[in-house]
């Protein structure tokens, strides 16, 4: 047995998994505190705020796809790899560029015109999620080339969700302290609303993200050696021939050939009880990236899932601005309410296996729904919440992580052996979700009626509206969505046929 076929050490594990800690530091700054930090520290206009988180998530959409194909293409640098070549260069990326995003404009005056600073931070944030999609496309294409067996794969995956989890609390551990200690050291009451002395707190998180990331990068690529491209074929071919002078492997040939023509043979007798002429499963079983345009069920789970994304992301986009704005919570509410969203969410996962494999995937997505809406009709009907944000907060943190995780399943089901074309219904499916949100953020951003950077009353029920809609109205369209799955069950449809045959697997 192979190196690549037994699970890796205890210590190449732990590197593997830490080597997407800097994105998921970035990540978690980039959602929770973008809108916040240009908008109500920086003071931009909220027209230009939503641009600015557009440009990233329209840069992001269009890397993701360019660089997996380049990727896959490219043969990395010298010996080092190809998946490891990329993974450098994203990692760089993010660390040259992060650190000015969350930072004033070098240069900039309080009379430089909004336009300027803009155009200055942009580039920025371009090369950042540029960064960001190799750094992400690298490292999880590194799981099949490390290993093979689909035990060592899980358990790979697992450490990798395990070290998200870790990064996420740590992003609002830290920043609930810098929020502590800068009122400890103030001690006046107006110091609990964000403006511009709040610039250092935001410089200091990213630099600590990023250092903190920069050491865990370092020893993923200390840790992590990438096997040399042939290798794999040359070591299965030297196994080949040794287990081929073996009288057991004889018999195990002859007993394949056998089982192959038995099951010709019947695969033969399908064919002919076909009742449509010429149709052979040959025709069909392999869908190309064209041949998924055609699949209805394609655009059912697409559907599915940037209803996820939009709830997901939105909600966590805006949940700062509606505690400073509307609950008129201090700002360190914005760093312990989604630390609380992130724990009740990792902490539903350990109990949705059991109830998936109990009631099923579609029932399991509606559980989560519901708590998504239970969340948005507390938000309507309490408008002076307070402090009782927190049980709210539990809420939407399980019901997000439920519907996230539970739509993943589906996209996989949907793909199902179809493997050679997965990398495109993951990129369509990832495109769509980050199109929707830049375009759902900036139409949100049109709509403010404050145009000033102090926050005027109709912040109150914006907010307090905007946070309705993002969960409760979004969770409709993601009923009416499962609604679609249950009704027409997902499945894969032969080409140029209108039905499929009985014997297809469907979505549960």
């Amino acid at each position: 047995m192979s190196d690549r076929e037994r699970s890796l050490s205890v210590l190449k594990t732990l590197s593997y998994a830490v080597g997407h800690v800097l994105n998921d530091l970035c990540a978690s700054m980039w959602f929770t505190y973008l809108l916040v930090f240009y908008h109500s520290v920086l003071g931009f206009q909220n027209t230009y705020a939503g641009v600015l988180l557009l440009a990233g998530q329209i840069a992001d959409g269009v890397c993701t796809p360019l660089i997996g194909f380049e990727s896959d293409r490219t043969p990395g640098c010298g010996n080092y790899g190809k998946r490891k070549t990329w993974h450098l260069v994203g990692t760089l990326s993010v660390l040259l560029s992060f650190a000015f995003i969350f930072n004033q404009c070098l240069g900039c005056s309080s009379v430089t015109p909004q336009w300027a600073s803009l155009t200055y931070f942009i580039p920025f944030i371009i090369i950042f999620q540029f960064g960001w999609a190799a750094t992400q496309i690298s490292h999880l294409s590194l799981i099949p080339e490390l290993v093979a067996c689909e035990h060592a794969k899980v358990e790979l995956t697992a450490y990798r969700y395990a070290s998200t989890v870790i990064a996420n609390i740590t992003v609002y551990a830290v920043a609930y302290l810098l929020f502590h200690f800068q009122a400890g050291h103030h001690g006046d009451p107006l110091s609990e609303a964000l403006g511009p002395q709040d610039v250092h707190i935001f410089r200091n998180l990213a630099l600590i993200v990023l250092a903190i990331g920069a050491l865990f990068s370092l020893l993923f690529h200390l840790g992590i050696t990438e096997r040399r491209p042939g290798a794999d074929r040359e070591e299965a071919e030297r196994g080949r021939r040794r287990r081929r002078r073996t009288m057991k492997e004889e018999e195990e040939e002859q007993q394949q050939q056998e089982e192959e023509e038995e099951q010709k043979e019947e695969q033969e007798e399908e064919e002919e009880r076909e009742p449509r002429r010429g149709f052979s499963k040959a025709s069909w079983s392999v869908l190309q990236w064209r041949c998924w345009l055609q699949q209805p069920s394609f655009y059912q789970v697409a559907l599915l899932y940037m209803c996820t994304r939009l709830i997901v992301n939105l909600s966590q986009t805006y949940i700062s601005m509606y505690l400073m704005n509307t609950l008129g919570l201090p700002k360190k509410f914005i760093a312990t309410i989604p630390l609380v969203m992130y724990l009740s969410g990792f902490l539903s996962s350990f109990v949705m296996k059991p109830v998936s494999k109990l009631i099923g995937k579609c029932l399991t997505y509606f559980v989560g729904l519901l708590l998504i809406m239970a969340f948005s009709y507390w938000v309507l009907l309490d408008e002076d919440m307070g402090e009782r944000v927190f049980g709210a907060a539990v809420l939407l943190g399980a019901g997000s992580a439920t519907i996230l995780v539970i739509s993943l399943a589906m996209t996989a089901e949907l793909i199902g052996d179809q493997t050679q074309s997965g990398a495109f219904v993951y990129g369509a499916m990832s495109f769509t979700d980050k199109v929707a949100n830049g375009g759902a953020v900036m139409i949100i951003q049109a709509l403010h009626p404050c145009h000033t950077a102090v926050c005027c009353p109709d912040c109150v029920w914006f907010y307090h509206y905007i946070m309705v809609t993002v969960t409760g109205g979004v969770a409709a369209v993601a009923a009416l969505a499962l609604c679609s799955i249950l009704i027409w069950p997902i499945r894969i449809r032969p080409r140029h046929l209108p039905l499929v045959s009985e014997d297809q697997p469907t979505l549960n």
